[in-house]
């Protein structure tokens, strides 16, 4: 079971619509007009049109499978004094006197440009439960670090 924000969930759904609707069906045209262009074995345009028409089935079941397995978190339903999906965390890597802002989301709504981590990360895991001024250890490829929590905010 994935838990998705509304948004990540309504973005998904669109991209799985557009799909279907749109792109779908004109793979679909494309692979009948290559196909009947002649020997199949030879003709490039036939095989990119197939690569495509798999790649699209692909991740048409892919979101379906997300959306059938995943639900809408209720922000009101989640805690506010605790590092939970959705919030927003203040840390400071304590070997560096580094601070960080992340906010805590599944794995398909993560985006480190955004600043996303996903639950499933190291320091996401390592944050999950955690209190304003509790120290967090994180695995990380290069070791253990160790996070100080400042603040916790749910948007």
């Amino acid at each position: 079971m994935e838990y998705l924000s509304k948004q990540r969930y309504d973005e998904l759904v669109t991209e799985l619509n557009y799909l279907i609707n749109v792109v779908y069906p004109a793979v679909r045209e494309d692979v009948a007009e290559t196909s009947a262009q002649g020997d199949r074995s030879e003709n490039a345009g036939y095989r990119e049109a197939r690569r495509k028409q798999a790649k699209t089935i692909s991740r048409i079941r892919f979101l379906q499978k997300v959306l059938d397995n995943s639900r809408v978190i209720d922000p009101e339903a989640l805690p506010r004094d605790r590092v939970c999906l959705l919030s927003r965390v203040e840390f400071t890597n304590l070997a560096t006197n580094t601070r960080m802002t992340f906010e805590i989301v599944s794995p398909h709504e993560m985006n480190l440009e955004a600043g996303k981590i996903s639950l499933k990360s190291p320091i996401g895991a390592a944050l999950m439960g955690k209190k304003v001024g509790e120290i967090a250890e994180a695995q990380v490829p290069s070791g253990t670090i160790r996070l100080k929590i400042e603040s916790i905010t749910l948007d």
